[in-house]
């Protein structure tokens, strides 16, 4: 098939790069074309081929997302398996396609990439908070096996969020909102600073317009201004390196994005004209030992400011930047920053991750692969740690939200081992970095040699030393100050793994209560049970009912799981004179529904013969679904419109649908 002929340019116009490979392919007649060439040329005719007659919002064919985003991976410099991913990681969700044909047509390792960017939009969930969970939690997952799931997820998001403006405003609200909480943070964690600062700046203009816009318009007015200073600078710093035969590979000044002016003017409270640190001057050098000369011709050249200079080389960002940072008064009597760095530091910055493939030899997919082993993911191997132990779909949210902001205070071990937190961590987070064990047996602690309170917020170069005795153990009240996710997650797992016994006993007792106690022994140890723990993320019944004692998940969370395990396996029957009545009391009351009857010449199919009689609190007319109560009293099947809020109040032998 030849791609580049069969398409219409009135429908698609392929990109130069897609077209070129395709012609180079479809010409190659004396031999096989490159392997890699081959993969990408067939992942997009495959994707071509499926996406078909489907077409976005904005009235494009719907092969151009995927193109974009495919685009998006090859500028990173993604290998021959990403690209192929990009064409590919939306047939699976949107057409018939089965993850089996994807790994049979292209490998596992494509497979693995489309899987992890896959949401789970064929499953039901009782919220879109709960499915928004699970989703993350399965991309978590991924991400943990292969690296490059989560870049392309990023390529893919920022590609949705260019072309948003053609979606409703809600649903726009909501996508940028993501983007703007875990998306752009994710891409922070990863030091991919392009990807980072563009979703930022798309989220900022969906959720805060006018606002956007005001800067938008301040920040072009005084461009010319703010150029012709850089430039003056940049010429006047240059030629001192030159004097001092310091090589500068590049100096050029940059201007700092919408969201982080923004947020800078609501941080400190004042407004654009008072924020002089809108630029900066980047300077690139060949070497670590030229980055600080450079920095020492800077402070020679220019009044540095007290307290202002940040040595991101010595002690780089968790997500692998370095750089130094100063902030010096310019010839025009206003700051100005200054950032120093190497030209691989300069790569990662922009690229972060994908720097590993971008600027290496790197020529194997394995190669390209990067897991939850190297050390600079230790942040995705804490989120993995813990995040099976928050099974509520919303604090789960909220904690993956905390966990991906960069930690901003830089501490020491006793040993001088440098140990990254969040800000206003106290020495119980600390503690519960170095190690559970540290944490759950903590006693007190000394920063700088002198005794403090657990709760003492910890600064910059601190040194901290944790006492521990073997009869200590956490208190509840820690989780009043600790600020790290992975310290609270760890308190409640001690709470919860002591207090075991009287959690579970607190559950059965919960759930016998709504479900009555008749046969709800023989539900405990059956399979239905043991399905609906599991569709809630336990292993076993007990780990459900202690879930639900210690108020880990909900009580109508939990039951909800287990009526729609127990409808999905109960035989589609009908309510007739042929139901043998010890199986129906055998069951708790909640538990026997079943489908609606199919229609008939009766008012009521299914019920022909048997004593039944219409409820007067809700009056259900023909053709709204009902549910039909067998009560206790003489009166028979009471037939309630679904959703009747009296139903719950009848005492009841059993409930049909």
């Amino acid at each position: 098939m030849n791609v580049a002929a069969s398409i219409s340019t009135t429908d698609f116009t392929l990109p130069d790069w897609l077209r070129e490979c395709s012609i180079q392919r479809s010409t190659a007649c004396l031999s096989e074309p490159p392997k890699d060439q081959d993969l990408i040329c067939r992942a997009f005719e495959f994707a071509y081929q499926l996406h078909e007659g489907q077409y976005r919002a904005s009235g494009e064919p719907y092969i151009a997302h995927p193109v974009a985003v495919a685009g998006l991976l090859r500028d990173l410099g993604g290998s021959s398996v990403m690209i192929a991913a990009g064409f590919l990681h939306d047939v699976v969700e949107d057409t018939e396609v089965a993850l089996e044909e994807i790994e049979e047509r292209f490998g596992s390792e494509v497979r693995l990439l489309v899987e992890g960017v896959t949401k789970l939009s064929k499953f039901n969930f009782s919220s879109k908070t709960e499915r928004q969970a699970e989703n993350f939690r399965r991309m978590f997952l991924a991400m943990a096996q292969d690296i490059r799931v989560i870049v392309v997820k990023l390529a893919d998001r920022l590609h949705n969020m260019r072309t948003l403006e053609h979606l409703p405003d809600e649903k726009r609200r909501r996508i940028a909102l993501e983007t703007r909480e875990i998306f752009a943070p994710l891409a922070n964690r990863l030091g991919i600073g392009n990807l980072k600062w563009e979703l930022e700046d798309l989220a900022f203009k969906y959720l805060e317009n006018d606002a956007y816009r005001e800067v938008q318009q301040l920040v072009a007015e005084k461009r010319v201004d703010r150029e012709t200073r850089l430039s003056n600078v940049a010429q006047q710093f240059k030629a001192r390196l030159d004097q001092l035969g310091v090589r500068c590979v590049e100096i050029s000044g940059r201007p700092k994005h919408l969201y982080g002016i923004y947020q800078k003017m609501q941080r400190q409270q004042k407004g654009y004209e008072q924020i002089y640190d809108v630029a900066a001057i980047r300077v690139i050098v060949e070497t670590n030992d030229e980055c600080y000369r450079a920095l020492a011709v800077v402070h020679d050249t220019f009044r540095p400011i007290p307290g202002r200079f940040k040595d991101y080389i010595g002690l780089p960002k968790s997500n692998r930047y370095q750089s130094l940072h100063t902030v010096v008064i310019g010839d025009t009597g206003r700051p100005l920053e200054i950032q120093i760095r190497t030209l691989e530091m300069h790569h990662v910055a922009e690229y972060g991750i994908a720097a590993h493939w971008k600027y290496k030899e790197a020529g194997s997919s394995s190669n390209n692969q990067m897991t939850t082993t190297d050390e600079k993911f230790t942040w995705l191997r804490q989120l993995l740690d813990w995040q099976n132990d928050l099974k509520d779909a919303q604090e789960y949210l909220e904690s993956i939200k905390d966990n991906l902001f960069d930690g901003d205070v830089f501490v020491f071990t006793p040993r001088g081992e440098v140990v990254s937190l969040s800000p206003r961590s106290t020495p119980v987070d600390f503690a519960y970095r170095i190690h559970t064990e540290v944490g759950n047996h903590c006693a007190g602690a000394k920063v700088n040699g002198r005794m403090v309170t657990l709760d003492t917020a910890l600064r910059n170069g601190d040194i901290v030393e944790i006492i521990t005795q073997k009869n200590s153990h956490p208190s509840l009240d820690w989780l009043n100050f600790v600020v790290t996710t992975g310290a609270r997650n760890r308190i409640r797992q001690w709470y919860k793994r002591s207090h075991r016994d009287e959690n579970i006993a607190r559950g059965r007792e919960m759930l016998e209560k709504e479900l009555g106690k008749n046969g709800f022994e023989a539900l405990l140890k059956s399979a239905p049970m043991l399905s609906a723990a599991e569709r809630c993320n336990y292993h076993s019944a007990e780990d459900l009912l202690a879930a639900v004692g210690y108020g880990e998940i909900t009580l109508n969370l939990a039951l909800n799981r287990i009526r729609e395990v127990v409808k999905a396996q109960q035989p589609l029957t009908k309510l007739s004179d042929n139901i043998d009545p010890q199986m129906v009391l055998s069951l708790p009351s909640m538990l026997r529904s079943l489908p609606a009857p199919s229609s008939s010449k009766s008012p009521i199919a299914g019920v022909e013969g048997l004593l039944h009689h219409v409820a007067g609190c809700c009056n259900p007319i023909p053709g709204e679904a009902i549910i039909g109560v067998v009560t206790r009293s003489n009166r028979g099947i009471s037939i309630h419109r679904q959703g009747c809020p009296n139903v719950d109040q009848v005492d009841a032998i059993a409930w049909f649908l």
